[in-house]
């Protein structure tokens, strides 16, 4: 017998795959050209010549069996030495390599994270922001935990502190935050941050025990029109940082990513080797080699990702200007307006008939939105342009 759990959801995959796989089975009868799948966060632009030439040295000059060997569990000092030197330059932070745990990208760091800071079963709970993104309810539930949902403020998307406020309790582990945002493309501000520390410091005084922020960072470089990203650790200690370099060496397939923390958390001076017991039990035995070698000699490289804000202002203005309804994004690849219909999965339906694939809202635990994911050609997104107002015309 196979287990109840696993065997109920066998087959099942996210709304988001299915668009996606329903765009390559359209894709079929009216070429791919004409197709205008916008559900999926791929990146679309390629890593650094730098990455590429990094990995074909580093293979040309060290021993087959070191460059695809198994590595230290917790990751090769020289790359952790070499992120944490990037951050301490980038944002006047103190980190050493024992401040840095490497992943399998951001999505094994969440993971890791959520169980590093709970015990499984007894009742504990995890904070999630709506709209956010899917996996981590997944993730949360996986490890035990009660998901508990607040809902942000959709003015702007920034938090909703009241509603914060009042889901945090004795049995509060974590809140987990994701800024630049999937799937709003909102960043939170220096004043939001502030007060989610405050809130939480006077929370973990309260109940006696830490509340860390689990801070989910991986489109942390791509951010719009000069807006600065509050570097979250140094506005609350019990910071966890999940990266991923999927988005800012356009790397999604390499899974690489990595966790940081301070000297100034509870518990820093086990929590290194708390995530890696975590990982022990869930048999994860490390990032590929060859991978940290290249990002310890990369870290200070960046994808040309200046196509995402071109693409970004072309979309933007043009929904706002046929008559959508939308927060302009500050950051990432995603802008989420408004459905023309409460329903959110039967307008995503109707964009079908013009071969437009948009993602609805309910998907991130909110209803009446759509979300757009721009990491395209910029000619994709001009051809779309007039898909979205004959579209628009049919609702109005």
């Amino acid at each position: 017998m196979l287990s109840k759990k696993y065997s109920k959801v066998a087959g099942q995959s996210s709304v988001i795959r299915q668009i996606f796989e329903y765009g390559k089975k359209r894709a079929e009868v009216v070429g791919a050209d004409n197709i205008f799948d916008f559900s999926i966060g791929n990146p679309s632009v390629p890593a650094p010549g730098s990455v590429n030439e990094t990995a074909i040295r580093i293979m040309n000059e060290n021993d087959p069996c070191f460059v695809h060997g198994y590595p230290s569990a917790i990751g090769y000092d020289d790359t952790r030495e070499s992120i944490a030197g990037n951050l301490n330059r980038r944002y006047g932070m103190n980190y050493h390599k024992n401040n840095i745990f490497m992943t399998n990208g951001a999505a094994a760091a969440i993971s890791l994270c959520f169980r590093t800071v709970t015990d499984y079963g007894v009742g504990d709970e995890i904070i999630v922001i709506a709209p956010y993104f899917p996996e981590y309810k997944c993730f949360i539930e996986g490890a035990g935990v009660k998901c508990v949902e607040s809902q942000a403020d959709t003015k702007d998307f920034q938090i909703d502190f009241d509603d914060l406020s009042s889901k945090i309790n004795e049995h509060t582990r974590a809140v987990i935050i994701n800024s630049p945002n999937n799937p709003t493309g909102a960043c939170y501000s220096e004043d939001t941050i502030k007060k989610l520390a405050s809130v939480l410091e006077e929370a973990s005084n309260k109940y006696k025990r830490a509340i860390y922020i689990i801070s989910d960072e991986p489109y942390r470089e791509i951010v719009f029109d000069g807006f600065n990203i509050p570097y979250v650790p140094k506005y609350y200690k019990n910071t966890l940082v999940c990266y991923s370099y999927s988005k800012s060496l356009s790397l999604p397939g390499e899974r690489i990513g990595y966790i940081a923390f301070t000297d100034d958390a509870d518990d820093s001076d086990i929590l290194l080797g708390t995530i890696g017991a975590v990982a022990r039990e869930i048999s994860y035995v490390g990032v590929p080699s060859l991978f940290q070698m290249v990002v310890r000699d990369c870290v200070d490289e960046l994808a040309d990702i200046s196509i995402y804000e071109t693409n970004k202002n072309l979309i933007y203005n043009a929904l706002k200007d046929i008559g959508y309804s939308v927060v302009e994004p500050k950051g990432t690849f995603y802008i989420f307006p408004k459905c023309l219909e409460d329903d959110a999965s039967s307008f995503c339906e109707k964009a079908k008939e013009y071969d437009l694939l948009i993602v609805p809202s309910d998907s991130f635990s909110i209803k009446g939105y759509f979300r757009l994911s721009y990491c395209v050609p910029t000619s994709r997104v001009e051809r779309a342009i007039p898909l979205f107002e004959r579209l628009y015309k049919d609702y109005n």
